[in-house]
């Protein structure tokens, strides 16, 4: 695993103004906490932040935050909060970790190649589960888990249960859960229908298809 470090000093100003003071020179607030441990205020630089949540690994990096005069721990990011409108970072916490727990997270699933029911049949293919809920130890999250979809052909799905995952991983998410799956196109769908019941429509009328389908900056607001 990457060791990556960031640094950080003890919060001594509190308020609405103070934060915006804050966030002009560059720094943002943070809270670190967990570990049946005090929380503590803290301020820290977002352009560190950013940085590891738009790594491989994202919001699941386990990284090394020094605390000015604190000493070092081990955490992750536990929540974070945008703005609205300018998308800059506005608050972060963190959570200490303990290498030797295991943890409960949600890890990103990545469809490789192209699925037979498209690229030979024509058919849609649909992702319907991005994100898979696992318990490992922090050392052993992974990235991503890869689930090759190049075998789906219309009609078909690829489950949980189907995906190849490290025996270190303990799979939370339901077995049965779809994943993905190719689906015939409407147009096709409906011609087929209409074929299947010849008639139907001058009996009984047309029939009439239906389609369905920040936090808040507590931070920014209240201080």
């Amino acid at each position: 695993m990457k060791s990556i470090q960031v640094s950080a000093e003890i919060r001594s100003s509190f308020g609405k103004n103070a934060a915006r003071q804050m966030r002009i020179h560059g720094r943002i607030p943070a809270v670190l906490y967990g570990q049946r441990e005090a929380a503590v205020s803290l301020t820290v630089d977002p352009k560190d932040l950013l940085a590891i949540l738009h790594s491989g690994a994202g919001y699941n990096t386990i990284f090394s935050l020094d605390v000015k005069n604190q000493g070092t721990t081990s955490v992750m990011l536990k929540e974070w909060q945008f703005h609205p409108v300018k998308e800059t970072l506005l608050h972060a916490d963190f959570l200490r970790i303990a290498m030797d727990n295991a943890l409960q997270v949600s890890v990103p699933v990545l469809p490789v190649g192209v699925a037979k029911g498209v690229k030979d049949q024509g058919g849609i293919f649909e992702f319907v589960m991005r994100q898979l809920e696992v318990e490992c130890l922090p050392v052993d999250i992974p990235d991503h888990i890869t689930a090759d979809i190049s075998d789906l052909e219309i009609g078909s799905n690829l489950r949980v249960a189907d995906l190849p995952v490290d025996p270190k991983l303990k799979v939370l998410s339901d077995s049965d859960l779809v994943v993905a799956h190719v689906v015939q196109p409407k147009e096709e769908l409906e011609e087929a229908e209409e074929e299947a019941a010849p008639g139907l429509e001058e009996e009984e009328g047309p029939e009439v298809i239906g389609k369905g389908k920040p936090e808040s900056d507590e931070e920014a607001g209240s201080e």
